[in-house]
Formats: C-alpha cells, sequence, structure tokens
C-alpha cells in the first residue's frame, strides 16, 4: 500500500471572495448555428439505425432522456410513457435476439430482461410488471429453485429466444420506478456500455428547442478552487437568450460557468435532459458536453460533472461546463484549459453556451464576462483537515477513524471536523459532525467509531448511524474491530453509535383464515431504521407447512405479495413470516387459513 497522505491543521483557512459591480451593455453579434437531426456518424461510429424497432407499438412519448442528470447517476436509457396511460401495456422485442440475463430484484430495475442481439448489441427493458409466459415461468423455477424472490439469472444462448416484434412483458412499475413506463437501453454488448437510444433511428417527435433557465458563475483561484459561486436569471430574446445587463461580473482572473437546461418534446409535459451543451469563448469552441455513451462505474461521477451542493440543498440541476480536478467522465470533447476561463478587468470575453436535443433544436445564450475592479471583505473558512482529491487519506484521532480510497474526490477536500456530545438515551459515542452533506463522494470510505457508554449486552445491537435531516437515521455498518465498530459511508455528516433492540413489524393487508377463492395475499413489513454503507437490508422467509413460498417484495410500499399458483393446494394450512433486520432482531408471524 502506498504511504497514506495525512493533513492535520489546526488554523483556519482564508479565502477571497470578490463582490459584484454594475453591468454594462454590449451590441450583440451572433453566430448561426445548424437545425438537423444528430446521426451517429458525427460520434465516428455507425450506430445501425434500421435494425431495432420500437419496443412498443404507438409513438414515442419520452418522460426521461438518456444521459440526463439524476440523483448520483446519469440516465442510462429513455423512459417510454405508457400510450394507455398506465402498467399493462405490452413490450415487444426491439430485434431479433436471446434472453442472456433476467433480473428481478425489489429496488433499482424491478423486473428486467437483457437481451442479446447478433449485431453486437444488448437492449434492456426494465421496470416491467410481467414477463412473458415462458419467461415468467423460468423465473420462478429458479425463485423456487433458490428460495429467493431476487435472482440475477444467465440463461445458456439460446435458451428463450425471441424475434423482432415478439411480446416479451409488459409495461410496468416494478423496481425503484416513480411511475408506470419502461425503461429501455441499448448497450455495447462487448463492454456493456449503454449508448443513447436515439442515436438508432428510433424516432421521437421534437421540433422544440431546449429551455435555457440559468447560468452559474464560479470565481477561481489560481488552483482552480472555488471562491465565489452566484447564479443569474436567463432572459429570453427576439434573437438569442441574455442576461439582465449582459455582463457578470467575477472577484477572480479566470472563472468557470455551469448551465440549468431542459429538453422539451411534443406531446409531453416533462423536462428532459438535453443531448449537448457547446460553450464557446469569443468565438473559439472551449468545451462540449455530448450524451453518447458512458461505462456504469462512471455514473457517479455525475456528483463531478453538476453543482452537488446546488443539487442537494435547492433540487436545482446545473450541467457544469468546466472540469474539476476529479473529474473522469467520457462525455467532454474539443475542451480547452478545462473549460475555464480566463477574464480580464480592461476586456470582456464573449461567452456564447448552445444547447441541443438530438433531433437538432437549439437554444443559444450570449452574455460577457469580465473580471470586476473591486473585492469584497476576507471572509474565513475553518478546516481540519486537507484531503488531496488524487490521492488516498486517512485520519485516526483515537475515537473516529476515517479512511479515504483515492479518486474518492473530485476536488481537494478542506474538510472541518468536530464533535459534541448528545446525552439521549440511545447515543453512545460521541457525535462526529464531519464535514457537511453538501460535498459529495465518489466512493465508499471506512468509518469507524469508538464507544463511550455501551454496556457489553448491547454490543451486537448497535450499529454506526447517520444522522440526516428531520432526524432521520441510517444503519451504516455493524462490525467490530479493535474495539472499534465499522461501517461504509459515501456521504459525510453527522454519525454515532445507536442501539437497535427493536424488532421490525409484519401486518398482514389482504389476509383472512378464509382465503378459498383468493388470488393472493399481501403484509406491510417495515423497521424503525434505513440501512445503507455496509449494513444489510431487512431479510425475510415465508413458508407454508414448512415449504419455502415465493412472496414478492414491493419496497416502494414496503409490501410482501404471494400469488396463489396451485402450490398451496386446497385445506387447512400454517403461515410463517420470519423478518430479520440489519443487527439480528426478528418477528414472527404465524397464522392458520383455508384454502
Amino acid at each position: 500500500m502506498q504511504k497514506l497522505s495525512i493533513f492535520v491543521l489546526l488554523s483556519f483557512f482564508t479565502i477571497s471572495l470578490f463582490g459584484h459591480t454594475s453591468c454594462f451593455q454590449h451590441t450583440c453579434q451572433h453566430t448561426e448555428f445548424r437545425k438537423a437531426p444528430i446521426n451517429s456518424k458525427e460520434n465516428n461510429v455507425n450506430y445501425p439505425t434500421d435494425y431495432f424497432r420500437s419496443p412498443i407499438n404507438g409513438a414515442l412519448r419520452l418522460s426521461g432522456s438518456f444521459g440526463e442528470l439524476r440523483s448520483n447517476h446519469f440516465h442510462a436509457g429513455i423512459d417510454i410513457k405508457s400510450t394507455i396511460g398506465g402498467s399493462g401495456q405490452a413490450i415487444l422485442a426491439a430485434g431479433d435476439g436471446y434472453v442472456a440475463r433476467v433480473k428481478v430484484q425489489a429496488g433499482g430495475y424491478g423486473n428486467a430482461i437483457y437481451m442479446r442481439h447478433p449485431n453486437g448489441y444488448t437492449t434492456v427493458y426494465a421496470h416491467l410488471s410481467e414477463f412473458s409466459p415462458e419467461l415468467a415461468a423460468y423465473v420462478k423455477e429458479q425463485q423456487y429453485a433458490r428460495q429467493s424472490f431476487s435472482v440475477d439469472l444467465y440463461p445458456s444462448a439460446g435458451q428463450i429466444s425471441f424475434q423482432k416484434g415478439d411480446k416479451i412483458g409488459k409495461l410496468g412499475n416494478s423496481g425503484s420506478s416513480g411511475g408506470p413506463h419502461l425503461h429501455f437501453e441499448i448497450r455495447d454488448s462487448g463492454t456493456e456500455e449503454p449508448i443513447n437510444p436515439l442515436l438508432f433511428g428510433l424516432k421521437v417527435a421534437d421540433t422544440q428547442a431546449p429551455r435555457l433557465h440559468q447560468i452559474r458563475v464560479y470565481a477561481l483561484n489560481n488552483k482552480r478552487e472555488t471562491l465565489d459561486a452566484r447564479s443569474y436569471d436567463i432572459q429570453k430574446g427576439k434573437t438569442r437568450h441574455y442576461v439582465k445587463g449582459d455582463t457578470v461580473y467575477v472577484g477572480a482572473n479566470q472563472a468557470g460557468f455551469a448551465l440549468k437546461t431542459y429538453d422539451h418534446m411534443n406531446g409531453v409535459t416533462n423536462w428532459n435532459g438535453v443531448y449537448r451543451i457547446s460553450m464557446y469563448s469569443d468565438e473559439e469552441l472551449w468545451y462540449q458536453f455530448t450524451t453518447e455513451r458512458f461505462a456504469f462505474h462512471q455514473t457517479r461521477g455525475i456528483n463531478a460533472h453538476m453543482d452537488y451542493e446546488e443539487r442537494v440543498t435547492k433540487k436545482s440541476y446545473f450541467n457544469r461546463c468546466y472540469l474539476l480536478p476529479g473529474n473522469q467522465l467520457p462525455f467532454y470533447k474539443n475542451v480547452i484549459n478545462r473549460g475555464v476561463v480566463q477574464l480580464s478587468k480592461n476586456k470582456a470575453t464573449k461567452i456564447t453556451m448552445v444547447t441541443e436535443d438530438i433531433s437538432g433544436n437549439t437554444t443559444r445564450l450570449i452574455f460577457w464576462a469580465k473580471q470586476s475592479q473591486t473585492q469584497t471583505a476576507i471572509s474565513e473558512k475553518r478546516f481540519n483537515y486537507v484531503l488531496p482529491y488524487d490521492d488516498e487519506s486517512a485520519i485516526d484521532n483515537g475515537a473516529l477513524y476515517l479512511y479515504f480510497p483515492k479518486k474518492s474526490l473530485y476536488e481537494t477536500l478542506y474538510l472541518d471536523y468536530k464533535t459534541s456530545t448528545d446525552y439521549s438515551e440511545n447515543v453512545h459515542s460521541a457525535v462526529h459532525h464531519i464535514h457537511n452533506s453538501r460535498t459529495p463522494l465518489h466512493k465508499y470510505c471506512d468509518i469507524a467509531i469508538e464507544p463511550t457508554t455501551l454496556p457489553s449486552h448491547l454490543r451486537d445491537k448497535a450499529f454506526v448511524a447517520n444522522c440526516g435531516k428531520k432526524n432521520s437515521i441510517t444503519n451504516m455498518g455493524n462490525k467490530w474491530k479493535d474495539g472499534r465498530l465499522w461501517g461504509k459511508t459515501r456521504n459525510f455528516g453527522d454519525f454515532c453509535i445507536m442501539v437497535d433492540t427493536v424488532p421490525p413489524t409484519i401486518k398482514p393487508q389482504t389476509f383472512q383464515s378464509n382465503m378459498r377463492g383468493k388470488n393472493r395475499m399481501t403484509f406491510r413489513i417495515d423497521d424503525n431504521y434505513s440501512t445503507g454503507g455496509s449494513a444489510k437490508g431487512l431479510d425475510y422467509r415465508a413458508t407454508v407447512d414448512g415449504q419455502w413460498i415465493l412472496m414478492e417484495y414491493d419496497a416502494k410500499n414496503d409490501r410482501l405479495l404471494h400469488r396463489f399458483d396451485g402450490r398451496i393446494p386446497a385445506g387447512q394450512h400454517q403461515l410463517r413470516i420470519v423478518l430479520t433486520d440489519a443487527v439480528g432482531n426478528r418477528r414472527e408471524y404465524e397464522a392458520d387459513f383455508t384454502r
């Protein structure tokens, strides 16, 4: 292992913030930009545009576009709206091929099919409500064989095949979906990288240009660290978009910019992500972001692309048009000086931003940026540790241990750390206030906390607690090592040791002693603490007369569901459900019923 970078600074960090003075007008001269559909040859890859058909019958209307900004990830496909207004619409094979993978899980993609095609691409169909009968029978057989609702299956090549246009399932709302739709992907079968499906000739009606909402301007020091950031509303003019006064003044000699923009399509009200953003500095192409393809291990890097603090504090999604030091994403071309623009007090720099959808509709913003003549009073920023973005780091003060793997950060972090004492009955350590939740982490980091008042008989029920907003508590792990309790975290915040002695709960919803003629039984399950990091989620097992039965888990609604399919014969039966939480608390539910 390389030597860890450990920096302890018991001082205050001082930075300069510069003010913003009044604006002056500039005469506008603008360049015309083309309006033509994007084609695959622009990207030096000839994606086949006549091979795949639409996965539904009817017009394609999108509630989500490829690469659009989401919480902690780029969207890996397109979200296709139901043409019947809800679940149940037939989903069709986009091309000839075989099922290479089928996955069932309570969250994520829910019920998902992965079809391998002979042209080197794989199509993915997620959030399905049902599989085709042949595929559903195969999945259920495997679930019973493995005694698990969640399965990740890889049928042999050709075991389950479909032809183009065959019905493979039904549109639904399974997994982490927020409403009925089809999440559809096209991946490179060799690399598993998702590619923008609209580059393959799928047609979506779109004659509307993207809309621009705000720009955000960052004053950067000589290390390209942010000194100040301000947002400006974008106004719509007759020939271009602009900011009030035309000029923004920046309290530094270099600046970065970010743009809040959305694509809008015909027949839908959704605000989708744009295909491309280009930025010009004095007419020279300075930065370009294009949502063509990416690898899944890169997707959390979205927190380097967007303004993370704006997202978590205001739910505001800005595309950063310059690259943070730790940004390793593949979306950028034609980038000069990592997108950072040099400014002068004597001459304004013309900034042109062009947003583009995949149909070729464009919108442009023109404004000028200039270094301000004055600066505001110096402000102070407190920190205890400096963590370089390009190295691993560790902090160990006895009561707390933190380890940050290499490439955990997108820029060097001046970390603020302090402790406090909480005299609540269920807090068994100091409360460690580790920086703030407005700063992103790319990788999971180890955290270990030393207890203070924990009785020995409660050690097995203790966990590392992340204390969030509105008194929310998340179990981040509960492994003991060297006298400290260990977990993992991918966010900063407040951490301590807490104890959980409360078993989870089971409440029948559609269940009674007489189940004759019923096609299902459902139960609501719940636990007092959520889980994250290295903590395991809620585990359940259901049996009838001692034999395992399939209970589908709907995580969104905390519901277990069993569909009667003939495996439970007529007569008297005993149901037993056992729930176990992350620290081993158990709840058992037993009841007799008649079929």
